[in-house]
C-alpha cells in the first residue's frame, strides 16, 4: 500500500482521539506530558505537537494553572467540519472536472488501498486512503486559498475521529469512494457536485439531509 508511515505526533494524536472519544479520558482530566510521553514511549516533542493539533479541533483546551484538560466531546464537532467539507469539495470538484484535471488513475490506486485496508480492517490505513483520495480533487481544483481552507479543517484527524464515532464498515467506505469516482469519471459535472456534497453531508448526521428529508441513520 502507497501509504506514508505516520509521525510519532500523529500516532499519538490518533490514539489520545481514540481515548477521548471512547470514553477512556474523561472530560476534565488533565493531560500530563510527560505521562503521556512515557505511555507512548516518546520524549515529550511529539506529544506537546499533537497536544496542539488536539486544541485545535477542540478536543483539548489549556486552561490557566492547569495546563491542557480534555473537554466533553460532542459530535457536533464534526457536523459542522462536514458540513463545510461538503461546500469546498463541491466547489473543487467543480473547477477540477471543468478544467479536466482530475487525477482518475491515483484515485482508482487509493480505492484500491481502501478496499485492501478494509480487508486488513485497518482503519488508520482506510482514513489515509481515504484523505489521499479527497486531497487529489481539492489540489486539481488549482485554487490555493480553497486548498488552503480544506487543509485548515485538519481533514486526516477528523476522519479518524469520525470512523472511531461512526464505526463504519470499512468495506461499505471502500464501496462510497469506489462509487463516487465512477461518477467523477463520466465526466457529469452536475451529477459528481451532487454525489460529492451527499457524500460528505452523510457524515455530517445533522437530522436532515442536504435536501432537507429526515434522515434515519444517526450516530450511535
Amino acid at each position: 500500500m502507497r501509504v506514508n508511515k505516520p509521525t510519532l505526533s500523529e500516532n499519538i494524536r490518533d490514539g489520545l482521539v481514540e481515548l477521548i472519544v471512547s470514553g477512556r479520558l474523561t472530560p476534565g482530566e488533565r493531560l500530563i506530558e510527560t505521562k503521556i510521553a512515557a505511555d507512548f514511549g516518546t520524549s515529550q516533542a511529539p506529544v506537546r505537537e499533537a497536544l496542539r493539533e488536539l486544541e485545535g479541533l477542540g478536543l483539548v483546551e489549556s486552561r490557566p494553572r492547569r495546563g491542557r484538560i480534555v473537554v466533553p466531546f460532542v459530535e457536533q464537532t464534526i457536523r459542522e467540519a462536514y458540513v463545510v467539507r461538503a461546500a469546498l469539495e463541491e466547489a473543487a470538484t467543480r473547477l477540477a472536472m471543468l478544467n479536466q484535471r482530475l487525477p482518475l488513475d491515483a484515485m482508482r490506486g487509493d480505492v484500491a488501498d481502501m478496499r485492501r485496508s478494509a480487508s486488513a480492517d485497518d482503519v488508520r490505513g482506510m482514513g489515509l486512503a481515504s484523505t489521499r483520495f479527497h486531497r487529489r480533487v481539492v489540489v486539481a481544483s488549482s485554487n490555493r486559498l480553497l486548498e488552503r481552507a480544506w487543509e485548515a479543517l485538519q481533514i486526516e484527524a477528523r476522519t479518524a475521529i469520525a470512523l472511531v464515532v461512526t464505526k463504519p464498515q470499512l468495506t461499505d467506505v471502500a464501496d462510497e469512494h469506489a462509487a463516487l469516482l465512477d461518477i467523477l469519471a463520466t465526466g457529469d459535472v452536475e451529477a459528481a457536485c451532487l454525489h460529492t456534497r451527499a457524500h460528505q453531508w452523510a457524515y455530517a448526521d445533522l437530522p436532515h439531509d442536504m435536501h432537507g428529508a429526515a434522515r434515519t441513520v444517526r450516530f450511535p
